[in-house]
């Protein structure tokens, strides 16, 4: 049974945005809504139908753990222990909890607390499924702590050494020599060739551990390869947006002409062309909407405005407050930045209507 899915036509012209990362996934909107009521019946029926669908599990598991309450999670965990979604969202919630409780200043003691607990969840859940790669995904979250990311893989003492480099042939071949958390990204990828929440999480690790530029490496690196997975071109264009915060978060001068490089229009026209524009119409309302928001941006920014507007109408009237609203905090702007995109949407899609049935 396909996902069930909210019905939208192309937005009007000036139809108010609705900020969500959910998109048209209807059912993940109920089960949020149930979740945020005390109740984890909706959230179990979803993903009992999302089965085996690694990528879509991915994405709806990963939103149901920012979104939901997390004692929702620990009372299905209790009621229903050896239930392999109940130990796959604890293991994610517990993960979300322990970087969060790293970020916001929490004592040392707290937080190798809260990272034995989801790295114990972790296991669990992998012992439950083991051909799911949430688990592995989780554990791929949590080097972005400072302990030793080896600690966060059961096979580490099995591994070669060094645990943290890829083989030297690959180091030869694609000059990628970051050292980073690459059997944890490993596992994950051979049960769900190409996850993208997985590379995700790499780029966000070498980003926090190496810079700004070895995320940057990573991303382009992988887009120079043969890819099984199109929908990671969009990295790119996540490591621009990060150099961008960097460079000009603060409306330092250039800001404007930063979007107007020409390695911002390659990497935004081969995510669509490569990626997006395979995609069946179908198919729309279970994209990253984060991702659409990006490539929207991007597109725009670079004068793609044909290729835009096809990305505004597959997101119907939805968005992510990223990366419009930081873009439009760095320039100044006293207006909100969900008019800025309004306009900005109105404009492209009347220069470009959608093409005649």
């Amino acid at each position: 049974m396909p996902p069930q899915r909210d019905v939208h036509g192309t937005p009007d012209d000036m139809m108010t945005v609705i900020v969500s990362p959910v998109g048209a996934d209807a059912a993940l909107r109920t089960a949020l809504e149930d979740l945020r009521l005390g109740r984890y019946a909706a959230t179990r029926d979803l993903l009992g139908m999302t089965g085996r669908h690694w990528a879509l599990r991915t994405s709806r598991s990963q939103l149901l753990a920012a979104g939901g309450e997390p004692g929702v999670f620990k009372m299905w965990r209790d009621e229903e222990p050896e239930s392999p979604d109940a130990a796959m969202m604890w293991a994610r919630v517990l993960s979300r909890a322990a970087v969060d409780a790293f970020r916001s200043g929490k004592s040392e003691h707290i937080v190798s607390r809260a990272t034995r607990m989801a790295a114990q969840a972790c296991q669990r859940a992998s012992d439950l499924v083991p051909a799911c790669p949430v688990p592995w995904i989780d554990r791929l979250q949590l080097t972005q702590l400072p302990f030793r990311p080896e600690t966060f893989d059961p096979h580490a003492p099995a591994r070669p050494h060094p645990w943290d480099m890829l083989p030297a042939e690959d180091v030869r071949r694609h000059g990628m020599y970051h050292r980073g958390p690459w059997p944890l990204l490993h596992e994950a990828d051979i049960r769900d060739p190409g996850s993208r929440e997985a590379h995700h999480r790499m780029r966000q690790t070498l980003m926090i551990h190496s810079g700004l530029a070895a995320a940057m490496d990573f991303s382009f690196w992988l887009v120079s390869k043969r890819l099984f997975a199109p929908e990671l071109l969009m990295l790119p264009l996540y490591s621009i947006m990060d150099k961008y915060r960097r460079e000009h978060g603060h409306g330092q001068v250039g800001a404007l002409h930063f979007w107007q490089r020409a390695q911002v229009g390659h990497y935004a026209c081969e995510a669509y062309d490569r990626w997006f524009a395979a995609i069946p119409a179908d198919e729309y309302p279970w994209l990253s909407m984060a991702d659409l928001s990006h490539l929207a941006h991007a597109l725009v920014a670079t004068g793609e405005n044909q290729r835009a507007a096809a990305v505004f109408r597959a997101m119907g009237p939805y968005a992510t407050a990223q990366p419009w609203q930081d873009i439009n905090a760095s320039l100044g702007r006293s207006r909100d930045w969900r008019d800025w995109f309004v306009t900005t949407r109105a404009a492209t899609l009347r220069r470009h209507p959608a093409p005649a049935a």
